[in-house]
């Protein structure tokens, strides 16, 4: 293993999920949009727990480190609609632990099926505790209430443990995106594949800087392109710069991160997160009519938007390989909305 990856498989992690997950060429896609090269989907909705996703591999080292400090209460904070909540309280489930998960008011639908349905529901089926915060766009209030709450569970006898939201933590979620990193680098080589570029999610950073990461320390110099599902681009990448950093420390390494290397788009980020755009809407139905992929309108939705831009302004022999980072629950939150853009998008022919 290389040096700067040694101290990973050491530390402490709960196995959760479904790997390898499929790595796939989408030549429907690349068909529809009328272009060479070879469009390629790595499979993370298929990691196995409740519905699947990124999250499942970023939660195996945070709960690694709850279990090995003894908790038996999870404590996470997210949006209403939150993949990395529903995917916290199914892999708590699983490991026969209590889940508290707080909402975050970060998109302004007032709607029941926002507010009831998608990840909600499922929150509420794997038996997780639902709170409520305010406020949207304060990362650092939201985790001091989660550590209020958490404090409220010790005084009762409780052994909580708090998955953080905002930076300065030690980032262990994206150490799983490190590890897959390891996992698509031996996919392409059995196959004899090539990949020029990588299109993925920039949200909380985890999953961009720990695949970013993971590929340079394993000496592979392929672009990976964060589509910014919630900031700015210029906002996010100072965030994934000191997100590689952190790594690093964790690691006991140097970085192998260039700030160069570093590449965030925005271009399918308004009216804002949570939001839907035309841009997005097209990549929804081309993923589900071409490849019968089910993408949601806040994460993948985006990405693969970014990821068809990618794809039409390249030159026909560059291959692309979209990160589908899953998301499909929040799809039926947004149902109304979907149902009438994509009519509207199929009206026009």
């Amino acid at each position: 293993m290389p040096e700067a990856l040694g101290g990973l498989d050491g530390l402490p992690r709960a196995r959760l999920g479904h790997y390898p997950t499929p790595l796939e060429a989408m030549p429907n896609l690349a068909a529809a949009l009328g272009r060479g090269g070879v469009f390629y989907v790595k499979r993370d909705d298929c990691t196995g727990l409740a519905f699947g996703g990124n999250k499942v591999r970023q939660l195996e080292f945070y709960l690694g480190e709850a279990r090995a400090q003894g908790a038996d209460t999870v404590l996470i904070t997210g949006a209403v609609q939150s993949n990395f909540v529903r995917t916290a309280a199914a892999a708590a489930a699983r490991l026969g632990m209590d889940c508290h998960v707080q909402l975050e008011e970060r998109v302004a639908k007032p709607d029941p099926e926002y507010r009831n349905s998608g990840n909600v529901l499922l929150d509420r089926m794997l038996g997780a505790t639902l709170h409520s915060y305010a406020q949207g766009e304060d990362e650092a209030g939201a985790d001091r209430r989660l550590h209020e709450i958490a404090d409220e569970l010790a005084a009762a006898g409780r052994k909580p443990y708090v998955i953080p939201l905002a930076p300065g933590h030690k980032p262990l979620g994206a150490l799983g995106y490190v590890d897959a990193a390891r996992e698509i680098l031996a996919q392409l080589e059995d196959r004899g594949l090539r990949i020029d570029e990588v299109v993925v999610a920039s949200g909380s950073g985890a999953t961009h800087a720990g695949l970013l990461f993971g590929l340079r320390a394993l000496g592979s110099a392929i672009r990976v392109t964060g589509i910014c599902v919630r900031r700015a681009a210029g906002i996010q990448r100072d965030r994934i710069v000191a997100r590689c950093a952190e790594i690093a420390d964790l690691l006991g390494t140097a970085s192998v991160v260039d700030p160069e290397d570093v590449v965030t788009a925005d271009d399918w980020l308004a009216p804002g997160y949570g939001q839907l755009n035309a841009p997005t809407i097209r990549a929804i139905d081309l993923a589900a009519r071409c490849e019968a992929l089910i993408l949601d309108p806040v994460y993948t939705g985006k990405v693969l938007a970014g990821a068809i831009r990618r794809a039409e302004e390249s030159g026909p022999d560059r291959n692309i390989l979209f990160i589908h980072t899953g998301g499909a629950p929040a799809a039926f939150a947004y149902s109304a909305a979907l149902t009438e853009a994509l009519a509207g998008l199929r009206a026009k022919g």
